[in-house]
C-alpha cells in the first residue's frame, strides 16, 4: 500500500485489510514523503500487529506511486502480489477467494471486480463463493489496452512470478499500472477473472485519475508516454497487429503536443510503403471522424 496525505482515510483501508478471512500475509505500507500524521494515525496498529510494516520510501526510487510501489516489490516475502490504495475498502473473502483460483494449475493471476463508492461505504458485503469465470491471456490483450476488458488498479491478485523482471515505469504519474500489466499479461501463461465484486474504490477529487478527468498536464503526458512503451513492447514481442495501431493511432489524435504518432512511427521503423499507409491514416482522420460524427448526428 503506497501512501500520501491520506489519514483521514487510511485507517478505514487497514481496518478492512484486519478484516480479511485468510490473515497468513504482510502488508507493507509505503509513504511517498507525506507530511500529515499519517504515521501518528497507524501507531496504535502498527504496535497491535506486526502484519503491518510502515516504511519511507528511499531516495533511490522516484517519488509518486510507481516508485513507492516498486520499493514495496523489491521488499516483498510473500509468494503472492496484490496492491492496495490508502483510500479503499477490501472486501473480507478478497484474499482468501483469490488464492483459492490461484491454486489451479497454471494460473499467474487473479482479476476480479472492482465497485467504487462515494461517501460513506455501504458494509454489506455479498459472502457467497458462487460466480462465473473466464481465462485471460496474451491473446486478450487488445480487449485490455482498449478498456474492452477493464485491468483496474488494485483489481488483481499476482504471482510473485509476474514481476519477476517487470518493475512499475517510475516516470509515469498516470496509467502506470495499465502499461505495466501490458508487459505481465503477455509475459505469462494465462490468468482467471472471476466476476465477484472484492475490492471498493473511493471516488474523490484528489484521486490521480481525478487529475486525469480534469486535464492535468502531467498526467496526459504520462498517458502519450505510456501508449509509446506499450506499443514498443509489443512490437518487440510481435504481437503488435493493425487493430492495436490502428486504435492508438486514432488516440494519438488528441496527443499531438506529445508528438506521440511520430514516436510511434519512429519505433515502428516500417517499411516504406506501410509507414505511408500509416501516414495517410492518420493525416485522413480528422475528417472521417468529422463526417462519421454527421453520421451518426444524423442517425439519431
Amino acid at each position: 500500500m503506497a501512501t500520501y496525505n491520506r489519514s483521514q482515510y487510511i485507517i478505514e483501508s487497514i481496518k478492512s485489510i484486519r478484516n480479511q478471512t485468510f490473515n497468513n500475509w504482510e502488508c507493507l505500507i509505503i509513504d511517498d514523503g507525506g507530511t500529515d500524521n499519517t504515521e501518528e494515525v497507524l501507531a496504535p496498529v502498527l504496535n497491535k500487529d506486526k502484519r503491518f510494516s510502515y516504511l519511507r520510501r528511499t531516495d533511490n526510487y522516484e517519488k509518486g506511486l510507481p516508485g513507492s510501489r516498486n520499493y514495496g516489490l523489491d521488499l516483498a516475502k510473500g509468494d503472492y502480489i496484490i496492491f492496495f490504495d490508502d483510500d479503499d475498502i477490501v472486501h473480507p473473502q478478497n484474499l482468501e477467494i483469490c488464492l483459492e483460483e490461484l491454486s489451479k494449475d497454471n494460473i499467474s493471476f487473479c482479476r476480479y471486480i472492482r465497485r467504487v463508492f462515494r461517501g460513506e461505504f455501504d458494509y454489506d458485503f455479498n459472502l457467497s463463493k458462487e460466480y462465473s469465470s473466464f481465462y485471460i491471456d496474451k491473446n486478450d490483450i487488445n480487449k485490455i489496452l482498449k478498456n474492452e476488458l477493464q485491468f483496474n488498479s488494485c483489481a488483481v491478485m499476482w504471482t510473485k512470478e509476474c514481476y519477476v523482471g517487470h518493475r512499475y515505469t517510475e516516470h509515469l504519474k498516470y496509467a502506470e499500472e495499465w502499461e505495466v500489466y501490458s508487459r505481465i499479461i503477455t509475459s505469462v501463461n494465462k490468468g482467471i477473472s472471476i466476476d465477484k465484486s472484492l475490492y471498493y474504490g473511493r471516488k474523490h477529487e484528489e484521486s490521480i485519475t481525478g487529475d486525469f478527468n480534469n486535464k492535468n498536464e502531467a498526467s496526459l503526458k504520462s498517458y502519450a508516454d505510456a501508449i509509446h512503451l506499450v506499443i514498443t513492447d509489443l512490437n518487440k514481442k510481435q504481437l503488435l497487429n493493425d487493430e492495436i495501431l490502428r486504435y492508438f493511432i486514432q488516440v494519438s489524435l488528441d496527443y499531438k503536443a506529445y508528438n506521440l504518432f511520430q514516436r510511434i512511427m519512429i519505433t515502428l521503423e516500417l517499411p516504406t510503403l506501410k509507414a505511408l499507409k500509416w501516414n495517410l491514416f492518420y493525416f485522413h482522420l480528422p475528417l472521417r471522424l468529422f463526417f462519421y460524427r454527421l453520421y451518426k448526428k444524423h442517425i439519431k
